[in-house]
């Protein structure tokens, strides 16, 4: 499945004219879509990925969002090791002067209950997941505490936690955990970075059809999903897309430590 359809504007002011933002984890899914949104609105873009691979198929995203008219670049990152992340910060920086907004959404899946999950999966995905955003956050608010204020704000930080880590994933404990971990990370750092104007906030996607295959793809997990959703069909990455920009904006003035979700009311019912 390809994404090749033309991303519109959302206002006819662009909200993100000139913001410098990074999007980790957007060579694919619910990144890729979250890089093109704000593009769209106007952002330079950098694409933070392992790889320029597209798992649904289709050109890269720079290149995508580039053919879209707009402006976006890759760096290579694996927001597990700390100089990649801190090399990712630095260059941005010198490319573009600053960095306005960064979108933590890179992680990996390795769904096992407890008594099947081997420590080093464990630690593994807790290390992408969690101390990823850790890394990318610490790196990132260096930068932002001496920038300028622009609009009350030095930077905002949008982390990408999930329903599931806020009630169980099933036979999935390492995903849920660090997704748990993520909505915490969040709060703290919201609070403690709110009096030099940097702003945290999480969007927590329910279930996401990305063209991901493997269990994603399970007729009985997407039978479960379609069940339990009061709206009936399943997210898409673009409403992922548009919560993250919103929030990314000077349209979210005053909200800092919250976690929107995306999940069609699954956690209402």
């Amino acid at each position: 499945m390809t994404d090749i359809s033309p991303i519109p504007s959302v206002a006819v002011e662009m909200s993100m004219a000139g913001k410098v933002c990074i999007v980790t984890g957007a060579a694919s899914g619910i990144g890729r879509a979250i890089a093109r949104r704000l593009a769209a609105q106007g952002a330079r873009v950098v694409i933070a990925d392992l790889t320029t691979d597209v798992i649904e198929g289709g050109e890269p995203t720079a290149e995508l969002i580039a053919r879209d008219g707009h402006l976006a670049v890759f760096h290579r990152t694996d927001v597990a090791v700390t100089a990649q992340v801190d090399g990712l910060i630095a260059d941005t920086v010198a490319r573009f002067g600053r960095l306005d907004v960064l979108v933590n959404n890179a992680c990996i899946r390795h769904p096992r209950p407890l008594l099947e999950l081997e420590e080093q999966d464990w630690w593994r995905i807790l290390d992408v997941n969690l101390s990823g955003v850790y890394r990318c956050c610490r790196a990132a608010i260096r930068q932002m505490v001496r920038q300028a204020p622009v609009n009350e704000t030095r930077g905002r930080i949008i982390n990408l936690s999930s329903q599931h880590g806020l009630i169980a994933a099933p036979d999935d404990l390492a995903y849920g955990v660090s997704k748990a971990g993520v909505d915490y990370l969040t709060r703290q750092i919201a609070t403690d970075y709110a009096g030099r104007k940097i702003v945290c906030n999480a969007v927590a996607p329910g279930k996401i059809h990305t063209g991901q295959g493997g269990r994603a793809t399970d007729p009985a997990v997407v039978e479960r999903a379609l069940r339990r959703t009061p709206w009936r069909r399943l997210g898409r990455p673009d409403d992922v897309a548009r919560a993250v920009l919103f929030l990314a904006s000077d349209d979210a003035s005053f909200i800092t430590g919250a976690t929107l979700m995306v999940d069609g009311g699954w956690m209402a019912a």
